[in-house]
């Protein structure tokens, strides 16, 4: 009688494929993407397919608790549209990202055809999030920061909830890490946002 052995690993980590002699047009890209939902799929400007697995239940936790209170400003202040994790931009670099919150400012967002609004849109958010799982590493997840300050991005917040870090960006700047802060503020670029930050570190 044959056996079938199946190895699980103990960690879901993402999966790196260099596709650039390939060539992904972009509806082939969007297709790949909507073929595998339950997936993650970023493209680097370097042509490598990045394929994350989904969260787990802390991190989604997290995420929820980071989403809600962009929301709650967002609604308040009017000016500009709030998106989670699911959302991908396509950014001038050509790197398909999908930062794990983000903000964009109403006129810009304004700027975009309805189809550019519908599809993976060409634009880089004023605002980005980044919340670190146990399986990322924070390298990779630093190198995304600068790339998104690179291609527009006026603020960035990398959460690093093993240290209870919080690395703060902004262009030209050099980047702020903040050990255990009770608070941070988005001003000036994001006016009136305090994020309580202990409220995700444990549920």
């Amino acid at each position: 009688m044959s056996q079938t052995l199946t190895i699980e690993p103990q960690h879901e980590t993402a999966l790196t494929l260099n596709v650039k002699s390939i060539g992904l047009t972009e509806e082939q890209f969007e297709l790949l993407c909507r073929d595998n939902q339950d997936l993650r799929i970023e493209l680097s400007a370097e042509g490598e397919l990045i394929l994350m697995p989904p969260t787990g239940t802390k991190t989604g936790w997290r995420n929820g608790k980071i989403i809600y209170q962009l929301i709650q400003w967002a609604e308040q202040d009017g000016t500009g549209l709030c998106f989670d994790s699911s959302t991908l931009f396509t950014l001038p670099n050509k790197a398909k990202r999908s930062p794990d919150a983000s903000w964009i400012k109403r006129d810009r967002w304004d700027e975009l055809t309805s189809k550019e609004q519908d599809g993976f849109a060409l634009i880089c958010p004023d605002f980005v999030i980044e919340l670190r799982s146990p399986t990322d590493s924070l390298s990779t997840l630093q190198k995304k920061m600068k790339e998104y300050l690179a291609n527009g991005a006026l603020l960035g917040w990398l959460f690093d909830p093993p240290r209870k870090h919080v690395y703060i960006y902004r262009p030209g700047q050099i980047v702020e890490l903040l050990e255990d802060p009770e608070t941070i503020s988005g001003d000036p670029e994001l006016p009136g946002f305090l994020f309580r930050v202990r409220e995700i570190w444990q549920p």
